[in-house]
């Protein structure tokens, strides 16, 4: 019993700590919303252009995830230091790849991504016309 009693006390005062930030030393702090209505817009602009990929389905604008949260703070830090949209669009490409985009550029490595819905939808319509086909000849 003892043992447990010590192993709580020693746990309070790290449980108790305030988390710490995933800024880098000298690093400008974290921006949560610019005051400026138009670097507020060009912020939500971008953010909605990313891709949160943990969820994968949501931008980082809708994600709560972790992730998401870190690259929008990422993402503001880079404009408060005057990168332009290219800029912070490379950046992030560079890091993780095309997928980051929610519309990722149509390239000989993306190409099967972009045409595979119309070859689905060209291979329902396929089967479908066969079924109606046949279903035709049944009844004739």
């Amino acid at each position: 019993m003892k043992t447990v009693i010590a192993f709580v006390l020693m746990l309070v005062p790290v449980l108790t700590m305030p988390t710490l930030s995933h800024a880098q030393p000298g690093a400008p702090a974290v921006i949560e919303s610019f005051s400026d209505p138009a670097l507020e817009k060009r912020a939500r602009n971008l953010q909605r252009q990313l891709r949160c990929l943990v969820c994968q389905a949501e931008s980082i604008d809708e994600s709560n995830s972790p992730f998401a949260a870190d690259v929008r703070h990422l993402l503001r830090q880079q404009i408060a230091q005057g990168q332009s949209d290219r800029q912070i669009l490379d950046f992030l490409v560079a890091r993780y790849g095309d997928f980051i985009l929610m519309k990722p550029p149509l390239q000989s490595d993306t190409w099967l991504l972009w045409l595979a819905p119309f070859a689905v939808l060209g291979v329902a319509g396929a089967v479908a016309w066969v079924t109606v086909k046949k279903a035709a000849a049944r009844e004739a």
